[in-house]
């Protein structure tokens, strides 16, 4: 069950603003963001069949575990190169047009609920992923999140290169809210963040409320030697369903808050291929 949360905040009279940052995949959301959107394009004609059923088994890895560091990086360096050449304005077409329909789906209900608690509390919501942009950013509209951190694939004439212009990942993950608590004026010994992922290890350490979710064997163990507190989300629910007067934002509107970004996942893949361990 999510913890009770202490208001603080969006105050008057210069009190320092706060902000509770989110991983994405697994703490938010229950699969890999950049992999749910692999039947689109296939439907699209941007992956073959092949494509799709690597991406299938990289869905697994990521639920089950089962890969080393090596592996890992082989899936991120096939990603990467697979989108070169790849149409932006299509992919964000494609984003806008089946967002819903897959993410919607997954999204937990303990973290919905948390966002909700973080917002009554005067605080920034910021999603923090190593998915591609253009698929966090939608999905940061439709959680009603205040700001997105997440990877950059770097873009010339309307395509991308399968270069990485911004690996949102680590200690870059790290790095970025801190940069960005200098900008908005957090003060991060008052901030949140959550995380599934032992890479995420920097990010949680910037913070002074880190919390475990759904941890990997190496941040469960990290978790309980610093007395964190070790979450477990496993109730996705539609947000419909959840919130009977929710409408979901119109695909011109996610099509919007993708303009200017690029495209998955580097890192998603690093996510789809990590050891996991549920929580007993």
């Amino acid at each position: 069950m999510a913890p009770a949360l202490a208001a603080s905040g969006r105050h008057p009279f210069g009190v320092a603003r706060t902000a509770a940052f989110f991983d994405l995949d697994k703490t938010i959301i229950a699969k890999s963001s950049a992999l749910a959107f692999s039947r689109p394009f296939y439907q699209g004609g941007l992956i073959n069949r092949r494509a799709v059923l690597k991406s299938a088994y990289a869905q697994f890895l990521f639920l089950v575990g089962g890969a080393d560091h090596d592996q890992m990086e082989k899936m991120r360096e096939y990603l990467s190169a697979l989108t070169r050449g790849w149409n932006v304005q299509q992919v964000r077409e494609i984003v806008a047009e089946t967002l819903h329909g897959l993410i919607d789906p997954i999204i937990y209900d303990e973290a919905a609920s948390l966002i909700e608690q973080h917002h009554a509390a005067g605080r920034d919501v910021v999603i923090v992923s190593s998915s591609g942009s253009e698929v966090v950013e939608p999905i940061g509209a439709l959680l009603g999140a205040d700001r997105v951190i997440a990877t950059r694939l770097k873009i010339e004439e309307g395509r991308y290169t399968g270069e990485i212009e911004y690996y949102a990942y680590a200690e870059n993950k790290a790095a970025a809210i801190r940069e960005l608590a200098e900008s908005e004026g957090y003060d991060l010994a008052d901030c949140y963040a959550y995380s599934d992922s032992v890479t995420d290890l920097p990010l949680l350490e910037a913070v002074g409320h880190p919390s475990a979710v759904n941890p990997d064997r190496a941040l469960r163990k990290e978790a309980l030697a610093r007395e964190w507190p070790v979450l477990v989300f496993d109730r996705p629910v539609e947000l419909r369903r959840r919130l009977p007067e929710f409408t979901a934002p119109s695909s011109s509107v996610l099509m919007s808050v993708a303009v200017g970004t690029a495209l998955l996942t580097a890192g998603a893949l690093w996510y789809a291929a990590r050891r996991r361990r549920p929580i007993a």
